[in-house]
């Protein structure tokens, strides 16, 4: 129950930042930019409210990540806020990349506005960000200042290179599972490790306690990663916001897709052939669980998430705060397919 009250706390001093931030954006003829940046927030527009806002999973496991390793998670607000606009940056230029219509089940801004609009509110998403992590000089030193600001501009360029290999894989049949930890690493993993690093630096731990929450952040990030790729195959949509036939459709090299092919079965055999049409998604989905995807990335999302655990293990983390973070660890496994 105190964890449910703390994440609560949490969340609605997330929200006042954000807006706070994302208030700068407006000014004399910027109404409807600073509507845009709004709307994809999940503050405005017809659908707006707690399911289009998203759960704030990133700042949320930076604060609590702070106050487990003894600091103020108050101070480590605007760095919070600075990881949920990278995120939706992110977010906001992959649904262009992906010709997504459909973020969180309503229109994307690139499918309100066009692509160049959508493309520039990325971009002032991503300005807002670092102009966000700079708040934190209010309450810390330079040299924390100086070494967020690396973690996370180092976290976009990682950003960029797992999207740039996202994509690249899409036209490619032949796809290692070496090359698909790569992929994860950066596209997700990345910001996850990133949290949780920043959290526990401005909580002034020690460098091995900080590399300890890294690693745990890590972790998160790829079984995170492997449960989005289990439900953007086996999802309800309703629940997605997004069409559960997406991922085939576009090619993507998912860990179930890959396993699939590793096994040269049925399902091998038709995805060699050419672009799978949506009709055929239920049939093959079916057939990817029988040949033993499914059984396969979940068991490789409890491994990573139990690799997580044992890292947080290491950090020595204390109070509520640690009390929670093992919760949201399990809730991001058990996420409902």
């Amino acid at each position: 129950m105190q964890g449910n009250l703390l994440t609560q706390e949490y969340i609605q001093a997330i929200e006042t930042e954000l807006q706070e931030v994302v208030s700068k954006a407006g000014g004399a003829d910027l109404d409807v930019f600073k509507h845009m940046l709004a709307y994809h927030m999940g503050w405005e527009g017809e659908g707006s409210g707690r399911k289009a806002t998203g759960k704030r999973i990133r700042p949320l496991l930076l604060l609590l990540t702070c106050s487990a390793a003894g600091g103020n998670w108050e101070n480590a607000l605007p760095a919070a806020a600075a990881v949920e606009l990278i995120h939706n940056f992110s977010l906001l230029h992959d649904d262009i990349e992906d010709n997504s219509p459909l973020r969180r089940g309503r229109p994307t801004v690139w499918s309100k506005w066009g692509i160049p609009q959508a493309l520039n509110t990325g971009d002032g998403m991503f300005t807002l960000a670092h102009l966000a992590m700079l708040k934190i000089k209010d309450t810390t030193d330079s040299q924390t200042v100086i070494t967020a600001e690396f973690i996370l501009h180092n976290t976009c360029l990682r950003l960029t290179q797992g999207q740039y290999l996202d994509i690249a894989f899409e036209s490619r049949n032949e796809i290692s599972l070496d090359s698909y930890w790569a992929m994860i690493e950066g596209k997700t993993a990345a910001l996850f490790s990133a949290c949780t690093q920043i959290g526990a630096l401005i909580a002034k731990t020690s460098e091995s306690t900080r590399e300890n929450y890294r690693r745990y952040g890590h972790f998160l990030g790829l079984s995170f990663q492997i449960i989005d790729d289990i439900l953007g195959i086996w999802g309800d949509a309703v629940l997605t916001g997004k069409p559960a036939e997406s991922d085939m459709v576009s090619g993507k090299k998912t860990l179930p897709i890959l396993y699939g092919i590793s096994q040269k079965g049925t399902f091998a055999s038709r995805w060699t052939k050419g672009r799978i049409t949506p009709e055929e998604v239920p049939f093959l989905a079916r057939q990817l669980e029988a040949e033993g995807a499914l059984h396969f990335s979940e068991n490789e999302a409890s491994r990573l998430t139990q690799n997580a655990k044992e890292a947080l293990e290491q950090a020595h983390p204390s109070g509520i705060a640690e009390e929670t973070l093992i919760s949201l660890t399990n809730y991001l496994f058990d996420r409902k397919r």
